[in-house]
């Protein structure tokens, strides 16, 4: 029997929006962030975050209960670590240098409260031009230096809303897959 007979022909990549913020949450910081998985789920966007609790569970359970993907960038080496509403759970053994690997990942992030490892994911994207939309989350200022994709939000719905206007609707992107012999 072959194992391919009955694979796909094409494959669909949705695009992954950053989730980040504390592993500790508040309540007020868990019931936004999750809604802000919901919302982002109900637009058609997967879910990216490093995995763990706090911020990270609540959106991954609110992504998971619209029908959304979730995927968790753990800092360890044992999925098992993985919040129970992760679906794919990547293990690095990076620590907090897992941080990149979701922003690199991310085509914008979302933060919602958030500690200093919040800020390290806020300045890679700012570093590396991407959207961040800081709901009730950092606002790193400096004199004399501006941050153009810094999008300060106080609601779930507006930061999705933002995030909206950033970037557009999602747009899935289809591709062939390989023939196999």
């Amino acid at each position: 029997m072959n194992p391919f007979a009955s694979r796909p022909e094409r494959l669909s990549l949705k695009p992954l929006v950053g989730i980040i913020g504390e592993r500790e949450a508040s309540p007020e910081n868990s019931l936004r962030a999750y809604t802000v998985g919901r919302l982002l789920a109900e637009q058609g966007f997967a879910l990216i975050c490093g995995g763990l609790g706090g911020v990270m569970e609540a959106a991954c359970r609110g992504a998971c209960d619209a029908g959304g993907l979730t995927l968790g960038i753990l800092p360890g080496v044992d999925a098992a670590e993985a919040n129970p509403y992760v679906q794919i759970a990547i293990v690095t053994g990076l620590n907090e240098a897992r941080n990149l690997l979701i922003v690199r990942s991310a085509l914008a992030l979302i933060a919602i409260g958030g500690d200093y490892g919040t800020l390290s994911e806020m300045a890679f994207a700012l570093k590396m031009r991407k959207p961040v939309i800081a709901l009730h989350s950092w606002q790193p200022e400096r004199p004399g230096v501006s941050h153009p994709t810094l999008y300060p939000a106080q609601t779930p719905e507006e930061a999705v809303e933002r995030l909206l206007q950033l970037v557009g609707p999602p747009t899935v992107r289809e591709r062939e897959l390989p023939t196999t012999r």
